[in-house]
């Protein structure tokens, strides 16, 4: 039964060795790493003395069990040294191990030695080895090595407990068991069970608290919970807590920046105090809706000047173990530079704001009239088409409209309105046609109407000239496409390219549905006025033809709109 009970708790040794290596994370003390290390080791050379069948068998065994013995309690003391925050010098720890080592070389001269043990003396009795011995001097001086770091750590761990306000309160409590465990397996219970060794069963129950220290260790250290390069910048403070909102640690930047947290004992439930509350709400905020995660404090100077209060920037996020969420971790950086250009800027734009929208608003003012006046000093030129470019807008106007509220054609806010904007240029390019031809008070000549046919791809040049450097570039766009495209018919015999269809741009259709009609209603050097009946037997006669189809409900719509107009005018 003794190998079974060896062997059990050699198994056990490890399984909590390889759930160590799982959860390992490179911040981990090192001391850990070596605990978890020499326990399996010590545990089999239990479970290879209970099987020994020879005296060198039990002797190598015994060598087996004591690299436990001689090293753990070390490891176990650098371990509460390292999680209390304790500075000591390297050559301390050095020569401590080095005393551990000499007690451990002494542990190897059994059988050649009295050092260690003496009268060694081997028997099997009922199919098990047993090793009768006598204690040596460093016998001695092995259990007085366990008693010293035992009384060592404790006293280590009650002075963190009272003076260490930032080592977390469960990790001292937990730290007081290892070292009680194996003290007792040593001394009591092996006593108590008539000289069953179960030295190894508190190796394993040490091994098992280590375990959870190490599960909750990396929480306490923010430097191990965020980018170690950042945390190094002084301006930007971090501090952490669990989802219980118990305080988990912060920096130093953190404590300078809220003194409180210097005097708040890590694991303590943050919030209830006055100076805590505003953090703490920051916590509920997040917990509430963690899409709002920033937040601004303001430090106000404590003479009251508003010049020297601080600004920071707060952002809570989660703070995470790995790929685990384990409690949130509030970042504060120091924005005051910043903020505070940002309000005389804020001031300083208003005003400018203004300013540039009435400057704006001017400019385009002058800009849309000197186009309007170029217009019209191009049509003056026209002394057939007075007042022509006045009452083509218009009808442009009144068609968009309609086309708006008939909703069948997608056009946007903005491309309306630079329609109805660019419909007064639509002529422009009259500009390029000879006085001879344009105020001929009769029809046109083959000759001179191929020339009068210039004006459309001219006037398309012209405004591409004059809006060359807008950045409106969708305005002129359309500016161009009606100046060059209006006399296109949809069946293709129009000019100047000889479109077709829905090759000729929207605008243009537009345009020319309304500068015809202008033309059938109105009085020309060449004809007279047609009334309204025959202008729109006209218009309804080229749809398909001269008129995109598409826009035969929406000029019928208009058609009212349109004859009331030209009675007015």
């Amino acid at each position: 039964m003794i190998p079974v009970f060896y062997g059990s708790i050699f198994v056990v040794s490890l399984i909590f060795t390889a759930i160590y290596v799982f959860i390992w994370h490179k911040h981990f003390d090192v001391n850990f790493t070596m605990i978890f290390t020499l326990v399996p080791v010590s545990c089999l050379g239990y479970l290879m003395n209970s099987t020994a069948k020879s005296m060198e068998g039990a002797i190598f065994s015994l060598e087996i069990e004591y690299i436990g013995g001689c090293f753990l309690q070390l490891f176990m003391l650098f371990s509460i040294l390292n999680l209390c925050g304790i500075e000591v010098t390297r050559w301390l720890r050095l020569g401590l191990f080095f005393l551990n080592a000499c007690l451990y070389g002494s542990v190897l001269t059994m059988g050649e030695s009295d050092l260690f043990y003496k009268n060694l003396r081997f028997r099997m009795a009922g199919g098990v080895g047993i090793l009768s011995r006598e204690y040596g001097p460093m016998h001695t001086v092995f259990y007085a090595m366990i008693v010293l770091y035992f009384l060592a750590g404790l006293a280590l761990i009650f002075y963190s407990l009272l003076r260490k306000m930032q080592v977390p309160r469960m990790i001292i409590k937990l730290l007081v068991m290892p070292d009680v465990i194996c003290v007792f397996s040593f001394f009591v219970a092996r006593k108590l069970l008539n000289g069953l060794d179960v030295v190894p069963l508190g190796y394993v129950l040490a091994e098992f608290i280590y375990l959870m220290i190490a599960l909750r260790v990396n929480l306490y250290d923010v430097s191990d919970t965020v980018i170690d390069s950042m945390v190094q910048i002084e301006s930007i403070a971090y501090i952490s807590f669990d989802f219980r909102y118990r305080y988990l640690g912060s920096n130093e930047s953190a404590r300078l920046l809220i003194p409180e947290l210097s005097t708040t004992a890590v694991d303590e439930v943050f919030g209830y105090q006055p100076s805590q509350r505003r953090i703490r709400h920051y916590l509920d905020r997040f917990g509430r809706d963690p899409e709002h995660n920033s937040f601004v404090y303001t430090l106000p100077d404590p003479d009251g000047n508003e010049e020297l209060e601080r600004i920071y920037n707060v952002s809570v996020n989660y703070l995470y173990d790995g790929a685990r969420r384990r409690g949130y971790i509030i970042t504060m950086t120091d924005d005051t530079a910043k903020q505070k250009y940002i309000r005389l800027l804020d001031t300083y734009n208003d005003n400018l704001q203004e300013e540039v929208k009435e400057k704006t608003r001017h400019i385009i003012e002058m800009h849309d009239n000197l186009i309007m006046s170029l217009a019209t000093m191009v049509e003056s030129r026209d002394n057939s088409t007075g007042g022509h470019i006045r009452r083509t807008s218009e009808g442009v106007r009144i068609l968009v409209e309609e086309i708006i509220k008939e909703g069948t054609l997608p056009l946007s806010e903005e491309f309306c309105k630079d329609v109805i904007k660019a419909a007064p240029m639509h002529d422009l390019g009259k500009i390029a046609v000879d006085d001879a031809v344009l105020r001929k008070p009769g029809r046109f000549t083959d000759e001179e109407y191929a020339k009068m046919k210039q004006h459309a791809a001219e006037g398309a040049r012209v405004i591409h000239e004059i809006l060359l450097h807008t950045d409106d570039n969708s305005f002129k766009q359309v500016a161009e496409n009606v100046a060059h495209y209006h006399h296109e018919r949809w069946d293709g015999s129009g000019y100047p390219e000889g479109l077709a269809g829905e090759q000729i741009p929207i605008e243009a259709r537009i345009m020319a549905i309304a500068d015809v009609y202008d033309a059938l209603v109105s009085k020309r050097v060449y004809k007279e006025a047609f009334d309204f009946e025959k202008a729109d037997r006209i218009i309804m006669e080229g749809m398909g033809t001269q008129f995109d189809p598409g826009l035969r409900t929406a000029y019928e719509q208009a058609r009212s709109r349109l004859e009331l107009y030209y009675m007015c005018v």
